[in-house]
């Protein structure tokens, strides 16, 4: 919450700092002596809460610190050398990594998508394209389908669109991965119908935001398969992404997934979005696209983003033309009522 002389803030949706929940068992264990590498029994306890949440009994959980490292790391470790991945064109691996997949050795293969969404159509056809071409053989092989829930615009894939890009991607020996930095909105979204398990019987691998959901850091890769992955423990030290202090990471995954938390830690985040999309509207800012999570994307022209930037932080997503852009606003699961009122007001 802010006072009345500051200016609002709503650029993204990791501004604050953690949940009280996670500060207070931060504090409480901060003296206890625990293993490192994840070894702790706070890491093992939330690796145990999310296998029980996503009802997948056998699966392997690590913890990583942040989104990009989590996406380079999986990305390395389930393609071959040859192989690239699949991404819309508006995909995070895609345009938001500086280049981290890339870097990896993996190309990222791009198709458009509609409002940040593939379909089970276009990965197909692009699928068929390459086998069809003679020259495919001195090509980068396609090996993966990358989705995010929620996309980077905020929209969702349903239950039926995600069961038919899992049979494409199994019909092809395709591995099906989802970037889920913003997962917690997803799943407290009332269009939402795509549950943990869902993911764990559809997806081969998949991971579970933190940062962005309440944590200070932290990203949960879920194989609900180990076998796909072996030696997984050792890939993520050969990347520089095993954390030596493990329980930092364990302790607020142990936090979220208590009493269902992160269920529903985004609920008031997507409340408050909703609101604002309603108050943008009524006030005569038209809607880039409607998504139904925590991010709001309007059209504003220059004169409206210089009024409103002179007392708001929001992103600007896209300029349009040479007076128009795509703005955003983002909620969090620490936004305010009094914060959202205040920006409705500016409106």
């Amino acid at each position: 919450m802010t006072t009345e002389s500051e200016k609002l803030n709503f650029s993204c949706d990791y501004l604050e700092g953690c949940h009280p929940n996670i500060l207070q068992r931060l504090m409480q264990t901060n003296l206890i002596k625990m293993n490192g590498y994840g070894e702790d029994p706070c890491s093992k306890s939330a690796q145990d809460r999310i296998r029980k949440a996503c009802g997948a009994p056998g699966a392997e959980v690590r913890f990583l610190a942040g989104g990009t490292q989590i996406n380079a790391v999986m990305i390395d470790a389930l393609l071959a050398s040859y192989q690239g991945v699949i991404a819309a064109e508006s995909g995070h691996v895609a345009v938001h990594e500086a280049g981290a997949i890339e870097a990896g050795g993996h190309k990222v293969l791009t198709l458009p998508g509609k409002d940040g969404k593939l379909s089970a159509d276009a990965i197909r056809a692009f699928v068929e394209d390459f086998a069809a071409d003679p020259n495919h053989d001195h090509e980068v092989w396609p090996g993966m389908v990358y989705l995010s829930q929620p996309t980077e615009f905020g929209t969702l894939y349903s239950l039926e669109e995600l069961t038919a890009i899992s049979k494409v991607c199994h019909d092809n020996r395709l591995v099906l991965y989802v970037d889920g930095a913003r997962l917690a909105y997803a799943l407290a979204s009332p269009e939402n119908d795509v549950t943990l398990p869902d993911l764990a019987r559809l997806c081969d691998a998949f991971y579970i935001g933190g940062t962005k959901c309440g944590a200070l850091c932290g990203e949960a890769a879920v194989v609900p398969h180990p076998e796909l992955i072996p030696h997984f423990f050792t890939i993520i030290k050969q990347h520089g992404a095993l954390t030596a202090k493990g329980r930092l990471l364990g302790i607020q995954f142990d936090e979220l997934f208590r009493d269902d938390l992160y269920l529903h830690i985004g609920g008031s985040a997507v409340l408050y979005a909703q609101e604002l999309k309603k108050a943008l509207q009524e006030k005569g800012y038209p809607l880039y696209l409607d998504s139904p999570t925590n991010q709001i994307f309007f059209v504003i022209d220059s004169r409206q983003r210089e009024r409103l930037s002179a007392q708001v932080e929001f992103s600007i997503f896209e300029k349009l033309d040479a007076d128009h852009y795509a703005a955003r606003l983002a909620t969090s699961w620490a936004s305010s009522k009094e914060d959202v009122k205040r920006l409705i007001a500016l409106l």
